[in-house]
This record gives structure tokens, sequence and C-alpha cells, in this order.
């Protein structure tokens, strides 16, 4: 009959072995299994430890013997105190993973239930909820796109539509957030119809929409607009008047927050072709270069205008603007801003490289000598587009003229590219260069002019020069 030895560490389970008997096992549990095995280990290194000293007097041989199994039994005992102890770390992370499911999950469920109360509820539950929208996706992108997923995008642009001015503002900056950095989250607000949506909130004829309001749908089409498929959509529904008059009205109703906004929207949607048109048809370009000189605004009022002088229509617009080409030659001057001095030198290539009126208007303003000064001091970039400006302004007969003094070489001309004209005169534009017979119609008189500006030019580079020869070398000092 089996006996039963009755063991306080854990259970008993039995076990058959080959005779057809039972025996008794106790079953250890993890913890208590380790500390029985370090236990044994620990008896057996106590027991070597006394056979050693009380076999000291043994043969060498028997000495070697006994060294050689101490070290393996130390060496086995400590490749199983290091496994017994990897486990408990391999234990600990799957604890960690299990709390990182459930947290998982319950954050799944929270989003879940919000997106629900969108859609059923009404009144000020659904107002709750998209607070709740905007608190949730506001810093973080998993909850956007997953929020996205449930369908909250739907509800949050029907709320428009609500006549209580505190729905839309939370509607708004709920979009708003669920549109940070997320362009799928983007193309359905804007596929939701929430542009139109938007635009007829500020279309209050009687009196100026709320400022609050606007400065919310501001922000949306500045986040919208980003992307490259909403620019012709947002750009033809009518947000372009709506951003110059928030821009315009700056100093007045609009905060300086829905300026910038406006203003970098504005850049947004003009990065298109397809806008230039509708921008054109605002006072937009006169505006922007009447507000040249406020340091925080210029460089990104540049960029405008050079994405609008890539379109004819565009150069046409800022050649006729008053005090235009004086303005833009001013910024070259600014040492201080080495971007604007780039974007304005673009702009001016541009239009210098297109138009022989242009070029004329260009010379009158003095544009060479504050070029010939940013071939020399202007950054990299502006030292370039500078270079070609004075090659397009010194076309003699089509042939690359050079020169040099002292060392220092003056760049070379060569023919402008321009356009074509079937109107005879000094505004109209050629394609490749002047032919001899278009060169013979040009006046006397011009063509003095140019020479006497080229002559100036040399005529500075020499004093330059001397000036600095007559600097001691730092070889030379004493």
């Amino acid at each position: 009959m089996a006996k039963v030895h009755r063991n306080d560490i854990g259970s008993l389970v039995f076990d058959r072995s080959g005779r057809g008997n039972f025996r008794l096992w106790p079953a250890f549990s993890g913890a208590a299994f380790r500390r029985k095995l370090l236990d044994t280990i620990g008896c057996g290194v106590s027991r070597h430890r006394f056979d050693e000293d009380a076999g000291s007097i043994g043969s060498p041989v028997q000495k070697q013997q006994k060294k050689r199994s101490d070290s393996k039994s130390n060496g086995g005992s400590e490749r199983l105190s290091e496994l017994l102890n990897l486990s408990e770390p391999l234990e600990t992370g799957a604890d960690e993973t299990e709390v990182e499911m459930k947290r998982k999950v319950e954050v799944f469920e929270e989003l879940q239930g919000v997106v629900k109360r969108l859609q059923f509820e009404e009144g000020l539950l659904q107002k709750e909820s998209a607070v709740d929208v905007r608190r949730l996706a506001k810093e973080d992108s998993e909850a956007r796109s997953t929020l996205a997923m449930l369908g909250a995008i739907p509800p949050l642009v029907g709320m428009l539509v609500s006549n209580d001015q505190d729905f839309q503002i939370a509607s708004l900056y709920a979009l708003l957030n669920l549109g940070i950095g997320n362009d799928t989250n983007k193309a359905a607000i804007v596929k939701a119809g929430a542009v139109h949506k938007m635009l007829k909130l500020i279309e209050c004829p009687d009196e100026s929409p709320n400022s609050s309001v606007s400065e919310a749908i501001v922000a949306n089409f500045l986040g919208l607009s980003a992307l490259d498929s909403n620019k012709q959509i947002i750009g033809s529904s009518g947000a372009i008047p709506f951003l110059v008059k928030t821009l315009q009205n700056g100093h007045r109703r609009s905060s300086a927050q829905a300026c910038q906004d406006s203003l970098r929207a504005l850049y947004n949607l003009s990065i298109s072709n397809l806008n230039i048109s509708h921008i054109l048809e605002t006072d937009l370009v006169p505006y922007l270069l009447s507000m040249i000189g406020d340091m925080e605004l210029s460089e990104r009022i540049l960029s405008i205008l050079s994405n609008i002088v890539s379109a004819p229509e565009g150069r046409k617009a800022v050649s006729t603007s008053p005090e235009a080409f004086p303005i833009l030659i001013d910024v070259l001057s600014w040492t201080d801003s080495p971007g604007c001095q780039e974007k304005a030198s673009y702009i001016l290539m541009v239009m210098a490289h297109r138009a022989y009126g242009d070029r004329q208007v260009m010379i009158e303003a003095g544009i060479v000598s504050v070029l010939l000064e940013l071939t020399l001091l202007g950054s990299t970039l502006a030292q370039k587009r500078a270079s070609r400006i004075l090659e397009c302004l010194r076309v003699d007969k089509g042939k690359q003229v050079s020169g040099g003094y002292g060392g220092v070489r003056i760049a070379a001309v060569s023919a402008p590219i321009c356009g074509s004209s079937s109107s005879p005169g000094p505004n109209r534009e050629l394609k490749e260069g002047l032919t001899e017979e278009e060169e013979e119609m040009m006046s006397e008189e011009k063509k003095a002019v140019r020479q006497l500006h080229y002559f100036q030019e040399l005529t500075i580079l020499r004093s330059w020069v001397i000036k600095r020869d007559s600097y001691p070398s730092e070889g030379k000092r004493e």
C-alpha cells in the first residue's frame, strides 16, 4: 500500500512507476522549487568544502581530481543560479505585457464610447463628446486614427450647422486636432463637406462673424491646406477672400495668431498655380508689398510673392503695383536677414528674366549697385541670383562680355532669355535674344544709358579693389 507523506511545500501528485505502483511527489511552485534547489546547491558546496578539509592529507593525484570535480560543480552551480535569476524578469515582462494590453483595451473602449455619444446623443452630451474628441486627439496620433476609423468626423461636420456658437467652436477644434499630422483625416474632413459649411458660418451680411469662430476656421484652413489634394478645393471654394480679409483686419478685429495663420494658409494655397487667379482677384499683392518691412511677416510675404510671380499674370500684377521694384530692391540691402534677401532676389530674377520692360525699371530704380554689393556680401544663394540678374541687365547685342581688374573677375554677361511680343516697343518680350535689326531699332540714348551703367559698375569694382589692396595683409603685421 502506498504511503502518503505530507509536505508543507505544495500539494501532492500521484506518479506511476514502471512496476504499476503509485508514488506521491510534492508539486512545488516556481518560487518554492527555486528555493529548494538553491538550498540543495548550498548544501553540496558546503559538503565539498568539508571533504576538502577532512581529506587534506590525501595524495597529490587525489587532490588534483578533487579540484577538478569542485570546479565543475561550482561552475554548474553558477550557471544554474543565472538561469534561475533570468526566469524572474521573464515573468515580470509577461505581467507588463498583460497590463499594457488591458490599458489598450480600456483606451479603445473609451474612444468607442465617445464616438457613440457623438453619433447618437444630442444637446449637451453631444457637445461634451466633441470636447472629449478634442482632448483625446490633441497629442495622441493613434487616437486620431482610431477616432476617425470609428466614425467621429461626419457627426462633427454635422455639428457645424448648429446655431449655437459653443457647438460650432467645439466641433471646429475637434476637427482641427483630428487633422494634425494625419493626411487621411484631412482628406476625409474635406470630403465630408467641412469647407463649405465653415464658409457658411462666416457669411453674415448684416454683422461680422464671431471672432472666436473665425479664428477656429482660419486654423482649420491652415491645417487642411497643407495637403496638396485639398489646395484646389479650398482655393476655389471662396476661402481666399476670407483669409485676405482676416489678414487685412488683423490690427482691428483679428488676433495676431489669426493673422499668422491666415498668412501661412495663403502661402499653402499659393503653391498651387490653379489658385493664383483666385488670389489675384483680391487686392492681396498690393497689400503684401505695403506690409514688407515688418521683420516678423516679411519672409512669409516674400515666399507668397515668389509663388505668385511663377505665373505670367502674377508677374504682371507685381510689376503694375506702385513702388513694387523700389520696395523689393530695398530688401536686398537687409544684411541681417539673408532669407529675405534670397527670396527678394528670386522674385527680381524671375521678373528680369521674363520682361525687358521690368529690367529697365529695375535699372532706373538703382538695382545695379545694390546687386554688386550683394554679390560680395550676400549669402551663397543670394550671390548666385544677383549674378544672374546682372547677366540679364548687361545685354549688348547678345554677346557675353567679361573683364577684370587687379585679379577680380567681373561676372560674365549673356543675352537674356525673354518672351515674345507682336508689337514693337521697349516693353515687348523676346524669345532668345535681340536680333541685329531689333537692336538697331533701340535708340542711341538707351544704348548710352546702358553703357553708362556698365562703366559705373566697373568704377565701383575698381574702387573696391583699390581699398582692398591698401589694407596690410595678415602676414605683414608688425
